[in-house]
């Protein structure tokens, strides 16, 4: 496949997962929204929610059956503790687990954060044609995980192969959801 040579804004949304801050206090979701936004891709929505996974579960649903949105980052939850429920409230969603995601966070974290890189339980994967990308709450977790990764992954222009450009053919074949109900039917039917 090759990259296009200009770039493709996406529509992406915005979840931070949080007990504990509020929207005036939400660096990590402040840094996402202007992240994505200086790279040409337009903040389609944002919400913090506690930690509440069908809470969770209900937001990201309705936005991965939302035909505009392309992508979903969500920092926040992502940990060991009690309340730390993103996986469980998420994972159930994905059609396609993208493990390299998660494997890739947490060996460069490594390099910033040494073996507390381990206690991240980042991951990602494909919902319904959408990206979703679940990131640690902390600002630095979220620069590591955008700069170093999805930045590159969300431009087309990035070679030799990149997200952005797979996006018209994410929802072909039978095992995967549809969001036209003509999408796959013949033209006799």
């Amino acid at each position: 496949m090759t990259a296009e040579s200009d770039p493709v804004p996406l529509s992406l949304c915005v979840l931070t997962v949080s007990d504990s801050r509020t929207r005036a206090e939400d660096s990590s979701g402040d840094y996402l929204a202007a992240a994505l936004e200086a790279e040409g891709h337009r903040l389609h929505e944002r919400t913090l929610l506690p930690d509440d996974r069908y809470r969770l579960r209900a937001v990201v649903s309705r936005w991965i059956a939302d035909e505009a949105v392309d992508g979903v980052l969500v920092t926040g939850g992502t940990g060991f503790t009690g309340r730390d429920s993103t996986p469980e409230a998420l994972l159930p969603l994905l059609d396609k687990e993208m493990p390299g995601f998660g494997e890739l966070f947490r060996a460069i974290s490594f390099e910033e954060i040494g073996t507390s890189s381990l206690q991240s339980r980042a991951f990602a994967g494909l919902a319904n044609g959408t990206f979703v990308f679940c990131l640690p709450g902390s600002t630095s977790a979220c620069r590591t995980a955008w700069e170093k990764i999805i930045r590159a992954q969300l431009d087309a222009r990035t070679r030799p192969c990149n997200l952005a450009t797979l996006k018209p053919r994410l929802l072909e074949g039978p095992h995967m959801g549809m969001r036209d109900p003509d999408q796959g039917r013949s033209k006799e039917e």
